[in-house]
């Protein structure tokens, strides 16, 4: 169910703050972005209801607190026509989050925004026993902290050497944060078991003689932030966003059906029998050569 068919103060965007007589409004910002008439807007659309400051939160959003709440209805109109509507908090998916990708990123191996945007588009807002927080990080970096989230989608890449051409500069060892990558004898060598499939070295190479292959979406499911931070467990590889795309779709619906009310997704997923959803998905899409849990 879209948002907007709820009353304005049902729908997760409107907090009820420590004071009961104000509220917060988050907005939805799919990955962050703002046009710059948009975010003079926001700020003139805060001050008009009385707010003397906005904050940016943790998930890409603006929030306008303070608010008087019977002017909650009047308030979203007004961020619906500048294109920063009322968003979601509660047990729902709420904001999808982005890092910059290949859009200026010299790190990432994936485009993330368009897919953060066509993921907000088919998935925001929806209904739910749980939160459900979605986030697309363009390298293992992390920097968004993808493996903390219900749902984490990780860009990565296998590095390839050129036989025969290596220097043994050394340039990728100093670069190589898993210590995967070795010069034995002038020749470069690379330690599979290590490699986090960043793709640190191939960018690092002042001789371009490394190249990517299997470049490719790494989804996880059930990891947790908060008071006990935990890494989602891997679910499949993928090699396209619209497949990504699809296999959200299935971890949405099982979770829309599986799931039970007041507790965190990642606390449930033995009693939800992960790993039998997992071969589910791998089936339908591949395994994408994943390891057994």
């Amino acid at each position: 169910m879209e948002p907007m068919h709820r009353s304005v103060h049902a729908r997760g965007g409107v907090i009820t703050q420590a004071n009961p007589e104000r509220v917060t409004v988050r907005t939805r910002l799919p990955a962050g972005i703002l046009t710059l008439d948009q975010l003079r807007g926001l700020g003139e659309i805060a001050e008009r209801f009385g707010a003397d400051h906005v904050h940016l939160t943790t998930r890409q959003t603006v929030e306008i607190p303070h608010l008087d709440p019977d002017r909650i209805e009047e308030l979203a109109r007004d961020l619906e026509a500048n294109g920063t509507p009322v968003g979601a908090e509660r047990h729902e998916v709420v904001n999808i989050v982005a890092c910059p990708g290949t859009d200026r990123c010299k790190y990432a191996n994936v485009e993330t925004i368009g897919l953060a945007q066509e993921l907000d588009r088919r998935f925001f807002g929806r209904d739910l026993p749980v939160k459900v927080r979605i986030t697309v990080a363009g390298c293992p970096n992390c920097c968004n902290n993808a493996l903390l989230n219900e749902i984490g989608i990780i860009g990565r890449i296998r590095p390839i050497r050129t036989p025969g051409l290596c220097t043994g500069c050394g340039t990728c060892v100093q670069y190589c944060r898993e210590q995967a990558v070795t010069i034995r004898n002038g020749v470069c060598r690379l330690d599979e078991d290590r490699c986090s499939l960043c793709g640190m070295c191939i960018h690092s190479c002042p001789f371009s003689l490394i190249r990517a292959e299997d470049r490719h979406y790494l989804v996880l499911v059930g990891g947790m932030s908060g008071r006990h931070p935990t890494p989602g467990r891997e679910l499949i590889r993928v090699d396209s966003p619209e497949t990504v795309v699809a296999v959200v779709d299935r971890v949405v619906y099982w979770v829309y059906r599986q799931a039970r009310a007041n507790r965190l997704l990642g606390e449930q997923l033995d009693e939800l029998d992960f790993n039998r959803f997992r071969e589910t998905i791998q089936k339908e899409f591949g395994d994408g050569g994943l390891q057994e849990p």
